[in-house]
This record gives structure tokens, C-alpha cells and sequence, in this order.
């Protein structure tokens, strides 16, 4: 870990400075500290915001639930109005991690956590010793999950650049709700739609040649080869998140999180859905479905939303259509078995949610 300066923050304006400055936010500390250890997370300075009031709180006001950025991830899975009115969010947070961890980690926090891929991973001194070649280690050095272990990697978005995806369970039931992420900076306060708040690789490579990621996080890399590795999010470097909101509607009560792994562990995703649905004498009235763990973005079924409307509730009437809506996968060479594992973890979600349906 190389030396770092240390710095904390008591209000939003602090925070926002000190990020302006060049500094890395840190609250719970269950993710930066670790990838700064590996040699992963180059910070030379960070700003502690774990004192910032202002970033706390879950609270239902006008058919609105808000959420600070620091709250919990034991905080929101317990909260009577996430379970009442987002039951989903609150068995992502609940699968997300030991309960130790999720005392300490937020849930800003595990939306901006780094990839699972182990090319990433390896302990490295600085860059120049990396084993193996990572984009998101070393722009321009190449990707080895492209024909390595890529086992965990995207069959979504992906590019020759990067397949790796992202972890987070509580971003998938985020995108599923059709949540608002508010993050802040120097120039006020914008709101992202949580399904396009990460990027995919292929969605980082366009806005990079579009000429339209100056000023998001990884701009730096501009111009470099395998640039779209490092461009994550549509955050600024100089902003930070400071809530969540969504609509509470008949979907989002009648929700479900469906996550599959190796083990029964808090092991990461082999895949995951996230299901908000509204059904009505045996027919879906309306669908949302966000996969996790199978892009580098949460990855919304819209085609499939859209056809299923209507339709009776019954695996045959969803086979087909989410047969056509896994057609367009672009699995690396060990993941065949992906695509039928995410294509059947997506209809026994909405099926689940289906049985649940008190509509």
C-alpha cells in the first residue's frame, strides 16, 4: 500500500471539495481499503465522509423512497419501508455480504465497488508488476479474461478491452425499481437513472469516441488503448452520490432477488435477477427485470417486458421470449452455461414473484 494523506469531512461541501481536490471518498471501508492494500486503488489522498448526517436516513414521503447514500446495507434490509414497499432491495442487501460487513458497508459504496475478475485482483507493489495483462490495472496492456478464466465475466456489453462485470446485488434491484441515483458536485446536483448509471463496456467505448466522456471518472484514459477498461459509471471525477429514490408502485411491493451462486455463501453472483411484477387474474400487468452479474452494468430486459405484457403467467408463455432476449449473448469461450443459467434464474424470478402476487 503506498502512502496516502487522510483527511475527514463534515458536511457535503467538505466532501465535495475534497473530492474536487483529487481525493477518493471512503465510509465503511470494506471495499477502497482492500484494492489500496493490493496495489489496485492508486489513492495518494482520501476524505472521510462517514460524518456527513446529510448522507443518512431512508424515509417514504409522496409515494417516494428516499435513501442517503451512507446508510447501511443492515440498515436498509431491515427498514420496515424497504421491506414493505421494496422487498427486493432488501434481500439484495441482505445476499450482498456477512452481517458483519453489512454493518459497516453503505450502500454508495457498493455501487462504486471494483470487478470480481481475478486478473484485476492480483496483488501487485505498483503497475509495472502486474503477471498479467488488465486494462483496468494497466490501460493499453490487454485483457487476459478475453481467452483465460473468465468464468465471472460478462456475456453482456462487453469488448475486446474488458469482460469483466459488476458485483453489486443491490445495484441490480436499484435498476429493477426504476431508481434515481442523485449524486452532487462543484456544479449542483444530477440525477442518473440506476440502470444507466454503470456503463458497459461497449456503452464506455462509444462515449469515448463520441467525444463525450470528458470529465467522468477514467477521462484520463482518453484517447489510450483499451480506454473503455476504466471508464465505470457516468459520475464526474468530481461528484459524489449522495442518495437514492424511487417510486413505490404495485411492481416494487411485489418484488423478489433471486441470486445464484457456487455455494450457499455470501459468495459473489454467478448471475442474479431482480423482479418487480404486477399481475392480475393470472396475467402480468407490469414486468421490470434487471440481471446482475452478467454485464458490467445491471442489464434490463426491456425487449422481454415489453412482449410479456399482458401475457398469461406461465413458463411456457416466458420461454420464448427470454430465449430471443438471450439470443444476443456474447459469452467468452467457458460460459456457454451462462447464458441458460441467467435465462432460467430470469424466469424462475418471475415466476417466484408470480406465486407471491396478491393481486
Amino acid at each position: 500500500m503506498r502512502d496516502f494523506t487522510y483527511r475527514r469531512a463534515d458536511s457535503i461541501d467538505e466532501a465535495i471539495a475534497g473530492v474536487a481536490a483529487g481525493a477518493t471518498p471512503i465510509a465503511g471501508g470494506t471495499e477502497l481499503l482492500n484494492w489500496m492494500r493490493l496495489g489496485a486503488d492508486q489513492s495518494g489522498a482520501v476524505i472521510d465522509i462517514g460524518d456527513v448526517d446529510a448522507l443518512r436516513g431512508i424515509s417514504l414521503r409522496g409515494g417516494v423512497v428516499r435513501i442517503g447514500s451512507l446508510a447501511t446495507l443492515n440498515e436498509i434490509e431491515g427498514d420496515a419501508t424497504v421491506r414493505e414497499h421494496a422487498p427486493v432491495l432488501a434481500k439484495a442487501c441482505l445476499e450482498s455480504a456477512s452481517a458483519q460487513i453489512r454493518n459497516s458497508a453503505t450502500l454508495g459504496g457498493n455501487l462504486l465497488q471494483k470487478t470480481r475478475c481475478p486478473y484485476f485482483r492480483v496483488e501487485a507493489g505498483n503497475e509495472t508488476r502486474l503477471p498479467w495483462a488488465c486494462n483496468k490495472r494497466q490501460v493499453g496492456s490487454g485483457c487476459s479474461a478475453a481467452t483465460g478464466l473468465n468464468d465471472h465475466a460478462s456475456i453482456f456489453g462487453t469488448t475486446d478491452a474488458c469482460r469483466c462485470n459488476h458485483p453489486s446485488d443491490p445495484a441490480a434491484a436499484l435498476a429493477t425499481l426504476d431508481a434515481t441515483v442523485h449524486v452532487t458536485g462543484p456544479d449542483g446536483e444530477r440525477d442518473i437513472p440506476a440502470s444507466e448509471f454503470h456503463l458497459s463496456q461497449a456503452e464506455a467505448r462509444d462515449l469515448l469516441s463520441s467525444g463525450q466522456a470528458d470529465g467522468l471518472k477514467g477521462a484520463w484514459a482518453i484517447g489510450k488503448a483499451g480506454a473503455e477498461a476504466v471508464l465505470l459509471n457516468r459520475m464526474r471525477g468530481d461528484e459524489i452520490i449522495t442518495g437514492y429514490s424511487f417510486s413505490v408502485d404495485a411492481a416494487s411491493a411485489n418484488s423478489v432477488y433471486l441470486k445464484v451462486r457456487e455455494r450457499k455463501s455470501f459468495e459473489y453472483a454467478k448471475v442474479s435477477a431482480a423482479v418487480c411484477l404486477e399481475a392480475r387474474d393470472g396475467r402480468i400487468q407490469a414486468l421490470r427485470v434487471a440481471m446482475g452479474s452478467i454485464a458490467q452494468r445491471p442489464w434490463r430486459l426491456r425487449a422481454a417486458e415489453a412482449k410479456l405484457a399482458g401475457a398469461v403467467l406461465t413458463s411456457d408463455a416466458l420461454t420464448p421470449v427470454l430465449d430471443e432476449e438471450f439470443a444476443s449473448a456474447r459469452p467468452a469461450s467457458s460460459q456457454e452455461y451462462k447464458v441458460r443459467l441467467a435465462r432460467n434464474a430470469a424466469r424462475r424470478a418471475i415466476l417466484l414473484a408470480g406465486g407471491k402476487s396478491h393481486a
